[in-house]
């Protein structure tokens, strides 16, 4: 038998398992049905990308854009009212699963971020801290703390672009107190998670659909993984549990 992987610590006592998009793999993608469902099926977190209406409601879609082609609409230029009903605002989520879980959300929209650390602190003040905003733009995550000081700011990059290195790039992240660097799951490895984890960030890793690769990350001593499959995150969650024992 070969040798069984070493398992590397995490910086959180437990990692967090975001559902992308809601139960995407099994409900329509980015809807209060997908969102329920994910908690359902044990999902502790929740993820989406977050746009802001014309009329300034923080909004939950992927592309930003509405209608058949070739009229697509922008969202940024339609009223909350003119939206088609399956997409969720921001305040519509709390209202409907309320706050106990994290939420992971993609700015996409840079006028979005103020407006939807602002709801989130209306739905519960406690919020904010379990609240990851996303981006590639740091001046712009670190302007969110102007609105919280809790809200958790994160570093949505992929290895390719880090051309400085990670090395420097976790510590210019450190020194700005910006708090994970999430990255597709093939771009990490256990010595990476511990060069990030030195530097006090969190490590974070997408598009992790198969056991194998949850189970890989989550023995790297990732601290959350971002999954469609929220049946195979929840249990790997679970197994990874058993092996920390």
């Amino acid at each position: 038998m070969g040798a069984v992987p070493m398992l590397l610590p995490s910086l959180l006592d437990t990692p967090i398992g975001f559902a992308h998009r809601g139960a995407r793999a099994h409900a329509p993608e980015n809807t209060l049905e997908a969102f329920e469902l994910a908690l359902r099926l044990g999902a502790t977190a929740l993820e989406s990308d977050v746009w802001l209406t014309a009329d300034g409601v923080p909004v939950l879609d992927h592309d930003g854009l509405v209608g058949r082609r070739p009229r697509r609409r922008p969202i940024s230029t339609l009223r909350r009212s003119e939206l088609p009903a399956f997409i969720p605002s921001v305040a519509e989520l709390y209202e409907s699963l309320g706050t106990e879980f994290h939420l992971s959300l993609d700015v996409k929209d840079p006028a979005a971020g103020p407006p939807t650390v602002a709801a989130s602190m209306a739905a519960d003040p406690t919020m904010p801290s379990r609240l990851w905003m996303c981006d590639q733009d740091h001046d712009r995550l670190l302007a969110l703390r102007e609105v919280s000081p809790h809200v958790r700011l994160v570093d949505s990059t992929r290895l390719s672009r880090v051309k400085e290195g990670l090395e420097r790039r976790s510590a210019q992240l450190q020194e700005r107190g910006i708090d994970a660097l999430n990255m597709h799951h093939s771009d990490w490895s256990g010595g990476l998670t511990t060069l990030v984890h030195r530097f006090g960030l969190c490590a974070f890793g997408w598009d992790a659909q198969f056991d194998r690769h949850l189970d890989d990350l989550l023995r790297m001593g990732i601290d959350a993984v971002y999954s469609d499959h929220v049946d195979r995150m929840v249990d790997a969650l679970a197994r990874h549990e058993i092996r920390r024992g």
